[in-house]
């Protein structure tokens, strides 16, 4: 899981590409936008753009049967699971109150797994609400199980992505070594020929 050769494809303010593995599926949600300032870019607009989203995603390509209704619920839920995020990553108990909407939203049968000679698929067309409870029942387990007390920000100064460190050690700090690790890597070169000057 911890590999990000199985990152979103993510692209920086200042032009720079890299891949990001949040390390659940419902913390990849994340980055599609939110609300406030997160609002600036949102990738999910309307049903076409989530499908196309999907792709980059755990979840992978299918094809799914999405309303705009069960778009706006799944907006929602991003919104739920980015301060549940905030707060575990802080180190503060997470409000109950989105409990009854995750536990809700995953009361529906998850998309079905088939295996074809070209791996996992799913059965198709998943049902939009197949691809709700996946993300809900997604967030259930991570907010309700054991990596809990591993959901992150990254340690870039100006970064404000959320991951889960799934990693045996547990010593994940990064979003991504190929961008915000890397520039710490470079100031700390930086630091060090100063201080032999």
């Amino acid at each position: 899981m911890g590999d990000e050769a199985v990152g979103l494809p993510m692209v920086g303010h200042d032009g720079q590409r890299y891949r990001f593995n949040p390390g659940a599926l419902c913390l990849e949600l994340l980055v599609s936008s939110g609300e406030d300032e997160r609002g600036t870019w949102e990738v999910l607009g309307e049903v076409e753009d989530f499908r196309r989203w999907l792709t980059d995603t755990r979840f992978g390509k299918a094809r799914i049967e999405l309303s705009a209704a069960e778009l706006g619920e799944l907006k929602k839920l991003r919104e739920s699971v980015w301060q549940c995020a905030v707060r575990a990553a802080r180190r503060e108990p997470i409000r109950r109150v989105h409990f009854s909407d995750w536990n809700r939203l995953a009361a529906a049968p998850p998309p079905v797994p088939k295996l074809t000679s070209n791996g996992r698929q799913w059965q198709e067309p998943v049902a939009g609400a197949a691809v709700l409870s996946a993300f809900a029942r997604d967030a259930i387990e991570l907010f309700g199980g054991p990596y809990i007390d591993r959901v992150r920000h990254c340690s870039g100064s100006d970064c404000e992505l959320i991951f889960v460190d799934t990693s045996r050690p547990g010593q994940r700090r990064w979003c991504s070594m190929q961008r915000c690790g890397n520039r710490a890597k470079q100031r700390g070169r930086q630091g060090a020929a100063h201080g032999h000057a």
